[in-house]
C-alpha cells in the first residue's frame, strides 16, 4: 500500500505549510474539546503526525480544504484523548486563566460564552468550533464531520438555542 503520494520533499514541505497556516486553529480546536494545555499540545502534534501519515488519502480525495480535513483529524484525536480512562478519572476545571497563549482575552461576560460552548454536548460543540470559532462554512463543516448540510444546520440551530437558555439563566427571550 503506497502512502505517499507525493515525493518526500514535497510531503515535508506541504505539512511545514500546514503547521505555518492551521497550528493556531488546530492548538485552540483542541484545548476547547480537551480543557488542558499540555494535552492540547499532545493532540495537536498527534494531529499533524496523523495528517502526515494520511497525506496520501488527502491527495487521492482530492479535497478542496486542508483546514477542514485537518479540523476533522484534530477533532477525533481529541475525542480518543477524552475516551482514554486517564482523562475520566481527572478533574477537567480550569479558570481563563488558563486559556493557551495566543487566545484573547476578553471580558468576563465572554469567557461565559466560550466556556458555555466548551460544556455542549460534542454534536453541538463540534458544529459551533467549526462553523463559528473556525469559521469555515456550512458546506466545508459538514464535510469535515462527515454530516450533510442540513444535518449541520439544525446542529448550529439547537446549539444557538442551548447558549442563549444558558446565558439568560434558562429563560428564553424569544417573543
Amino acid at each position: 500500500m503506497e502512502r505517499a503520494a507525493l515525493p518526500g520533499a514535497a510531503r515535508e514541505e506541504r505539512l511545514r505549510h500546514w503547521i505555518d497556516v492551521y497550528a493556531g486553529a488546530v492548538m485552540k480546536t483542541c484545548y476547547a474539546y480537551l480543557m488542558d494545555r499540555a494535552l492540547a499540545e499532545d493532540a495537536m502534534q498527534d494531529t499533524f503526525w496523523k495528517a502526515w501519515r494520511h497525506m496520501a488519502d488527502f491527495e487521492n480525495r482530492r479535497m478542496e480544504n486542508e483546514k477542514a480535513w485537518l479540523m476533522r483529524i484534530a477533532i477525533h484525536t481529541c475525542i480518543d484523548y477524552r475516551r482514554s480512562a486517564w482523562f475520566r478519572h481527572v478533574d477537567r476545571y480550569q479558570t481563563p486563566d488558563t486559556l493557551p497563549e495566543g487566545a484573547v482575552k476578553v471580558d468576563w461576560q465572554e469567557n461565559t460564552l466560550a466556556f458555555d460552548v466548551c460544556r455542549l454536548p460534542d454534536r453541538l460543540k463540534q458544529v459551533v468550533l467549526l462553523y463559528f470559532y473556525q469559521g469555515l462554512t456550512l458546506q466545508e463543516t459538514a464535510q469535515a464531520l462527515g454530516l450533510t448540510k442540513s444535518t449541520v444546520h439544525r446542529r448550529i440551530e439547537k446549539a444557538l438555542k442551548e447558549l442563549r437558555m444558558r446565558q439568560t439563566g434558562g429563560e428564553d427571550r424569544e417573543a
